[in-house]
């Protein structure tokens, strides 16, 4: 046989070519995988009540030589509906129920069947026989089926699923911390501080606003402080009016908050969240504060104004005003020199002398129906409109109905409140919260005629019950 003689190398190549586009498209070797079709829709929900499944498909279009497409042929989301009524059947209860009566173990025999846990395969359907100490298994459960009592898996072609954020069951997509389904905690900032600050007196003092939208709220300290918690509303949800709450689960801003005590001086706050509104977080101090630990995630375009509120918490919460310029007096108009001036009068005294507030029976009067009762230091005065503002550092706190700052702003009504004031003096007040009708002001107010006293060490002895943590004055009657 004679050996075929070659050809010219470009020959050759071009020879090659065609052999190799013709030997692909008559099928001669494998082309890969086929493709998947669009899903279809999904179907309607497994269960009427609680939760249940639906499901979607696709098929796979291949050639005859290529391989199979790569995934799942069907997809499954978890689907919740409102809560099954008292009494209601359970799925599973349901399947098992369907064999009874029915001959399954031989001919004549039959049995009532319920639910069986115990077996190694929780997504098989395995029946206890009523009266006897067997099982049967039936084959696999339903689709939708819960995997076991109070389990929030579901049942899958036979494997107990769960849902990850997106609801697609077996998925492995999770929230993080900003709430943001396979995210990657870019959205949010996390807030991590220790609050030292050790306060004058015993009372309430904030430890630092929870702005609405916080995450993964954590709160504890180790002493006899306790922590408390308002709602922006100015409500206590836990450990507020001088009464301790017990330890359990609080609903507070949309979240459930987790209060716990052990027996040793220690306390935390756990959330979840996101809040809905506003939290103040607050401590009630006993004792010296040895710090609490605070954290929480926020959304980034949260943080700004958080920042500026926390700072504001220095100053009074119930006038949550920054503090203003104080107004400059209308200039005096320059007077013509053709216009001869007037001669002016001398004007009276402005403010009259007030009525005499000294007795034990008038100090303990205004004690008792009293709201605050204090010792502080004034620092500035504002006249505003037919009222007088008075900014006090508070000193000493006898009484009080919700927490002090020690800071505070002082309404007195009138430009010649009675008794008027003296910058840097130190005043013993009796003062009333008066809240407006709107609820937009809540005030300290220091009433006409009320209790103002320059104050002396001898006015602990002078009939001012000190009001001890816990504990109602002796001196009044309710």
């Amino acid at each position: 046989m004679g050996k075929l003689r070659p050809g010219p190398q470009p020959l050759r190549n071009l020879l090659l070519l065609l052999w190799t586009v013709l030997n692909c498209s008559l099928g001669g070797s494998a082309q890969g995988s086929g493709e998947w079709t669009l899903w279809g829709s999904w179907s309607p929900c497994s269960s009427s009540c609680g939760r249940g499944l639906s499901v979607r498909s696709r098929r796979c279009i291949r050639l005859p030589r290529e391989e199979l497409c790569w995934g799942n042929t069907h997809e499954y989301r978890l689907c919740q509906l409102p809560d099954c009524p008292p009494g209601a059947v359970l799925f599973r209860d349901l399947q098992c129920s369907l064999y009874n009566g029915h001959p399954v173990l031989g001919p004549q025999k039959t049995y009532q069947w319920v639910p069986f846990y115990g077996a190694p395969n929780q997504c098989d359907l395995n029946c206890l026989a009523v009266g006897h100490a067997f099982y049967h298994s039936f084959g696999r459960v339903l689709d939708g089926t819960p995997c076991s009592p109070g389990s929030q898996g579901l049942c899958v072609a036979g494997r107990c699923l769960s849902a990850g954020c997106d609801g697609l069951m077996g998925s492995d997509a999770r929230e993080d911390h900003c709430g943001r389904c396979g995210g990657a905690n870019d959205s949010c900032l996390f807030v991590q501080r220790v609050f030292r600050d050790a306060g004058a007196f015993a009372g309430y003092w904030n430890v630092t606003l929870i702005p609405e939208g916080a995450r993964h709220i954590r709160v504890a300290h180790r002493s006899r402080n306790h922590l408390a918690l308002m709602v922006s509303d100015g409500s206590y949800v836990l450990n507020g009016n001088w009464a301790v709450s017990a330890p359990g689960t609080y609903e507070a801003a949309g979240t459930r908050v987790v209060y716990t005590r052990a027996t040793g001086p220690e306390e935390t706050l756990h959330a979840a969240g996101p809040t809905s509104q506003d939290l103040l977080l607050q401590v009630l101090l006993q004792e010296p504060n040895p710090g609490i630990e605070f954290e929480f995630w926020l959304p980034r375009e949260r943080y700004g104004p958080f920042q500026e509120q926390a700072q504001a918490l220095s100053w009074s919460l119930r006038q949550p005003q920054p503090r203003e310029v104080e107004p400059q007096p209308p200039e005096t108009p320059v007077v013509p020199a053709a216009i001869p001036p007037r001669t002016l009068s001398p004007s009276p005294d402005p403010c009259p002398p007030c009525p005499d507030t000294r007795g034990r029976a008038h100090r303990l009067l205004h004690y008792c129906g009293s709201d605050f009762v204090f010792r502080a230091r004034v620092l500035g005065r504002l006249y505003q409109a037919q009222e007088t503002r008075y900014e006090v550092r508070v000193q000493l706190v006898y009484k009080n109905r919700s927490p002090l700052r020690a800071l505070e702003y002082v309404w007195a009504p009138g430009r010649c409140p009675c008794p008027l004031l003296a910058l840097h003096r130190e005043y013993l007040l009796a003062a009333r919260r008066l809240v407006s009708s709107d609820g937009t002001q809540d005030r300290l107010l220091l009433p006409d005629a009320g209790y103002a006293r320059p104050w002396s060490p001898a006015e602990d002895s002078r009939g001012i019950p000190r009001a001890h943590l816990g504990k109602r004055p002796t001196h009044c009657l309710k």
